[in-house]
């Protein structure tokens, strides 16, 4: 059974010459100081984004402990319990990447970048201040919405920005700046949840601190320049070709005589709408990325959401099980930036299929095991698998899309995941209360086993192929 093509042409109208030209010019650039800095601006945006979506699981015991919400629920949708906080995290995220994704399509990347950052950060702050169960949940809700937008906004942003032969490593990069952010929210709640630093709960400074470093985008998004690629499918062609002048100054390539004219005009094509994603050149790549995606998340979120709570289930202490995670955590940077010396030398849906297969493996590891070093080594591999599949398929669901669809598409996709791990954190808590922590690494093992069977059958080739303008 042959893998999916992905070198068919969007079927909107003639892609204008501008695009074309300007994605063969970026393909062609070489690495470069500057090209390196802007993903690692990029990234910092991020960083508040991760901060953001894992502190979810790190100040979970904190939630329980304030009476505020219970580990587990007796009623399987019980909206009393964490579990209800870690959907409503995904609930969010889904509307924000299904319906929302068209916004850096239609508005751009830069700005959107920004001001979904600061829409959810300002949701976070409501959330802090809330008192009841139900005000906590909803307030969750919203700042998952800009978080969801957040995610799709800078995948296809740096996807546009790197040549596809550094496109992996740029991900990888991002990836491991990006989740430094990790060890320090484990670390802010192994020190702040137990104690409740004047008086109030220390979750809520734990999501406070966040908030108040996230202003920090606004100096940030002064050195982004916006995607040209973006630029030159909505006409702006002179700006385009302005931002590509720098980048090609920067590395020290040859300007392209072709697109130097800036007087001259460029055609506009159509804008996407939602159903061009469904045409008969990407149905098949979005059905493929919507089960991919639905499945992943009982990988990624199954395990991350729920660490300091499955190893209280092991019979740890609040502080123990806090500590444990923090060890684990920095496995989030470190394992991409591992990643980063293959990343570029394999097929994605291989490194995908590889590290799908790593997690299954190391999960059932950590169900078994109680001796605290096997314990901590087996969740840090089991994190290590996991960011590693995570760079690969954020560049894999993205440079798979033409510009014109790119935000949205991904989006698409990617809200299969987020409603996966919405249901996720019910499943996972009625796993773990009816079956243990070995139930739920059984279920984590059932969903790698289809990343696996699809990614290996049906995923397309993308390593060194230019994207579609």
């Amino acid at each position: 059974m042959s893998a999916v093509g992905i070198d068919t042409g969007l079927d909107l109208s003639t892609a204008p010459a501008g695009p074309s030209e300007i994605s063969r010019r970026l393909e062609s650039l070489p690495a470069s100081g500057y090209l390196w800095r802007l993903v690692v601006l990029l990234s910092l945006g991020g960083w508040f984004e991760v901060y953001d979506l894992f502190f979810t699981g790190y100040i979970a015991p904190g939630l329980n402990r304030s009476g505020l919400l219970t580990t587990t629920t007796q009623a399987f949708f019980g909206f009393s319990g964490i579990g209800a906080f870690v959907a409503a995290t995904f609930a969010g995220l889904f509307v924000g990447t299904f319906f929302l994704g068209f916004l850096a399509d239609r508005f751009g990347r830069r700005s959107i970048f920004t001001w979904a950052l600061l829409a959810y950060t300002a949701a976070s702050v409501v959330m802090a201040c809330q008192t009841t169960s139900a005000g906590l949940l909803f307030w969750r809700f919203v700042a998952g919405i800009g978080i969801g937008v957040e995610v799709i906004t800078i995948d296809a942003y740096l996807t546009e920005l790197m040549p596809s032969r550094m496109r992996g490593r740029a991900f990888a990069i991002n990836q491991a700046v990006m989740f430094t952010a990790v060890p320090v929210v484990a670390a802010l709640a192994w020190w702040l949840v137990p104690i409740g630093p004047l008086g109030w709960d220390g979750w809520r400074w734990v999501v406070l601190i966040g908030a108040v470093g996230s202003l920090a985008v606004w100096i940030v998004r002064l050195y982004l320049p916006e995607s040209p690629l973006w630029l030159a499918r909505h006409g702006r062609e002179a700006e385009a070709v302005a931002v590509l002048r720098k980048l090609e100054a920067a590395t020290g390539a040859a300007i392209s005589p072709r697109i130097v004219a800036e007087g001259r005009p460029s055609a506009v094509v159509r804008t996407a709408g939602f159903f061009d994603i469904f045409k008969p050149a990407y149905a098949p790549l979005v059905i493929l990325f919507m089960i991919f995606n639905l499945c992943q998340a009982f990988g990624v979120y199954g395990f991350a959401n729920w660490v300091p709570t499955l190893l209280l289930e092991k019979g740890i202490t609040v502080t123990k099980s806090l500590q444990y995670s923090f060890i684990i955590a920095f496995a989030y940077p470190i394992a991409p930036l591992l990643a980063a010396t293959f990343a570029d030398r394999c097929e994605r849906r291989w490194i995908i299929c590889g590290a799908a297969a790593a997690i299954a493996v190391f999960g059932i590891a950590f169900s078994q095991f109680s001796e605290p070093v096997l314990l901590i080594a087996s969740g840090v591999l089991v994190t290590t698998s996991n960011m590693t599949m995570s760079y690969a398929y954020h560049a894999y669901q993205t440079e798979v899309f033409p510009t014109a669809i790119r935000a949205r598409a991904s989006g698409v996709v990617y809200s299969m995941s987020r409603v996966s791990a919405t249901f996720s954190g019910f499943i996972v808590a009625y796993m773990l209360r009816e079956t243990g922590v070995g139930g739920v690494f059984g279920l984590i093992t059932a969903a790698m086993i289809i990343v696996i069977l699809a990614m290996a059958l049906f995923g397309p080739n993308v390593r060194g192929k230019p994207l579609a303008a």
